[in-house]
């Protein structure tokens, strides 16, 4: 049975290149008040990426039905040749003909450290996530908000709110441009608070819920305290793997190993996917929790983040 299910965040062409170094080589912390650096990349590759589109990509290789709430392009042409290729509903993007689609500069070091810069463009325009777009669309099984334009982020939260819909809260790369009171809107009784231990650290300092400590080994309580505001807590922790908290109770998940690792882009996005499958169908969170990790392997595995092809019947099995 295909669950509908709503993504809303970006659509993003990106520049991924890879540095041969590691940052911390070139970069001296006693001068981090004067950064200065240039970091040599050996090759560029533009592909499809951004929030919206790669969760969405991978929950229709997982045999479900996406739709994709975003912005896009003067540009947005190839991307969505692409989208139609792979059957993807595409009438919740906004078209803006008067800029271009954001872009982002994506660069990966040796130890799979990134510094991205994004060129906003289309990102920057709400796409209008209304109540009555949303009805539009029929019966919905969850929701994702994931990073994106963070009107769009409030506006989808608000309208689930109001529709009693589940939905993921994802707020990412954005937690720095939301207040401490928009923070705890859009976390606030959401179905499941996912981010990696960096981002759930910076939301306990926003909204001042104690020390921020989220090491793999060593949660504990402050996970009790941000679980609080929502049913599901996922934290990840990239190789490390993943713990899962509810009710009261930590489920550790851990990584799959991928056969190679190319670029580490897109693997959160993917974890994401295998999340919203397993709560669809019903699984308990260990099991939603192995998916995701499995789903997770593959981008990595590829020079890109959409790059990617399975069957989720190799996972059944």
């Amino acid at each position: 049975m295909k669950h509908k299910i709503l993504v809303s965040g970006s659509l993003v062409y990106d520049k991924i290149m890879d540095f041969q170094g590691k940052f911390s080589d070139h970069i001296m912390p006693e001068k981090i008040h004067s950064l200065s650096v240039c970091f040599v990349v050996d090759k560029m590759k533009v592909n499809f990426g951004g929030t919206a589109g790669n969760i969405a990509y991978n929950l229709k290789l997982l045999g479900e039905e996406p739709v994709i709430l975003s912005q896009a392009g003067a540009d947005f042409s190839n991307y969505e040749k692409w989208l139609r290729k792979n059957r993807l509903i595409l009438s919740g993007i906004k078209l803006l003909k008067d800029k271009n689609t954001a872009t982002a500069h994506i660069v990966t070091d040796r130890a799979d450290n990134q510094i991205t810069a994004l060129h906003l463009e289309t990102m920057g325009v709400p796409c209008g996530i209304t109540e009555k777009k949303v009805r539009n669309f029929g019966e919905v099984a969850m929701a994702i908000v994931a990073p994106g334009n963070t009107q769009d982020m409030l506006d989808a939260v608000r309208v689930y709110k109001k529709l009693g819909m589940p939905y993921i809260a994802d707020p990412g790369q954005q937690i720095p441009l939301l207040s401490a009171r928009e923070l705890d809107f859009l976390i606030k009784n959401a179905r499941v608070l996912i981010g990696n231990d960096y981002e759930l650290a910076l939301i306990m300092k926003a909204l001042r819920l104690g020390s921020p400590r989220l090491s793999y080994g060593e949660a504990g309580k402050n996970m009790e305290v941000i679980q609080r505001l929502v049913k599901v807590l996922v934290v990840t922790y990239g190789a490390q793997g993943s713990v899962i908290c509810s009710n009261h109770r930590q489920i550790k998940i851990k990584a799959v190993s991928p056969r190679k690792i190319v670029d580490p882009t897109g693997a959160g996005d993917a974890y994401r996917a295998g999340f919203i499958k397993g709560i669809v169908s019903g699984w308990d969170l260990k099991k939603c929790g192995e998916l995701a990790s499995w789903l997770a392997k593959f981008p990595v595995e590829h020079y890109g983040t959409q790059e990617h092809r399975f069957k989720f019947s190799d996972f059944k099995s």
